[in-house]
């Protein structure tokens, strides 16, 4: 199959942008779900384990939230719009409802672009669920115009990976407490687009904004975090994993007229016949929470309910470099730490458990 190689001047970015580049997962065989769409054929039941799962009032959240709660899980959606989230539980319990040992759907606020809603959503879980069995940190921006969260990171960052990263170290205490136990992160195959992550810009002030890198970046950041963790959380019981769930036709693209260009949101949805449904899209999700084969593995990177290999040495060579860099970093980090608690939640909840 021959791939489209159009170019696009995208507006606002100031840069030429590949529309290759972003149709590509779409139209090679090698990339793409929509040629071999494998599904999880685990039968593990959830009955008595506790999932939360972020951004679950659509899109493969909901996808991931309806497969766990047929399984018997007590599914937790933690969404922003809670009018959103409990028309989507309320959709799920529809659907189980003639499902023999389905478990029960609860909703919580949580706003990702508020590090203040997301301690909240945090000290409420701790308050009310006795066990967090399984954590997927699935909700996210997805190429929106540029903008700032409350507490003054660019936006997809903010959400896609701080925000998480709050939220899991957060948590972190109580799902040791319920190991064994697993935490997933969703990433990209656009995770590959820019190798860095300058910690020294995290709003985007001293160069100009691309869209796209930022989503990368964010992307690319969950990625490390779920190596990471697995590193410090050896002999706890707890595993980690990172996902690309492959392209699936969602509401993701929403933002595509204003940061692409005016018709963008149209022609995404016109190739959306070469997309996934979200509940086929949730599938490495499900893989990645109830596989019996991946329980003793940890800190690897996920698609199409595969270990994507591949991808693994590009991975390693990035995380052996931000490693060398960690010195000049450290103060980076330490500035963030004042607004996000970053290095303070490395020590207090990672450091001490490695």
């Amino acid at each position: 199959m021959r791939m489209l190689n159009t170019k696009l001047c995208v507006e606002g970015s100031g840069t030429w942008f590949e529309l290759t580049f972003l149709l590509s997962p779409a139209v090679r065989p090698s990339q793409t779900d929509g040629m071999l769409r494998r599904k999880c054929r685990s039968k593990a039941r959830l009955d008595g384990k506790t999932v939360v799962i972020t951004g679950a009032n659509t899109g493969i959240g909901k996808g991931a939230a309806l497969d766990l709660a047929s399984r018997g899980g007590r599914v937790i959606l933690a969404c922003r719009d809670l009018k959103r989230a409990q028309d989507a539980a309320d959709d799920i319990r529809k659907q189980t409802s003639g499902i023999e040992g389905a478990g029960e759907v609860l909703v919580v606020r949580l706003d990702l672009a508020s590090l203040a809603s997301v301690r909240e959503c945090a000290q409420l879980l701790l308050r009310t669920e006795k066990h967090i069995h399984i954590l997927v940190n699935n909700a996210g921006m997805c190429f929106c115009p540029k903008g700032l969260t409350e507490d003054g990171f660019e936006t997809q960052l903010g959400v896609n990976h701080f925000g998480h990263f709050l939220f899991t170290c957060l948590l972190l205490p109580r799902i040791i407490q319920s190991a064994p136990a697993r935490i997933i992160m969703v990433s990209s195959s656009f995770h590959h687009m820019d190798p860095d992550i300058p910690l020294d810009d995290v709003a985007w002030e001293n160069r100009p904004y691309s869209t796209f890198k930022a989503y990368s970046q964010s992307k690319l950041a969950n990625i490390l975090f779920a190596k990471e963790l697995a590193v410090r959380l050896q002999g706890t019981g707890v595993t980690t994993y990172a996902l690309n769930p492959g392209r699936v036709k969602t509401e993701a693209l929403r933002y595509a007229d204003d940061s692409m260009f005016r018709g963008a949101t149209r022609i995404f949805g016109i190739i959306g016949f070469m997309s996934m449904t979200p509940l086929q899209g949730a599938q490495t999700i499900v893989y990645c929470a109830v596989d019996e084969k991946v329980a003793e593995e940890s800190g690897l990177y996920y698609r199409n309910c595969l270990l994507k290999e591949v991808i693994e040495g590009k991975i390693e060579g990035r995380i052996e470099v931000a490693r060398r860099r960690g010195r000049r970093r450290k103060k980076m980090l330490d500035d963030l730490g004042d607004r996000i608690g970053y290095c303070h939640l490395k020590e207090k909840a990672l450091d001490r458990i490695k």
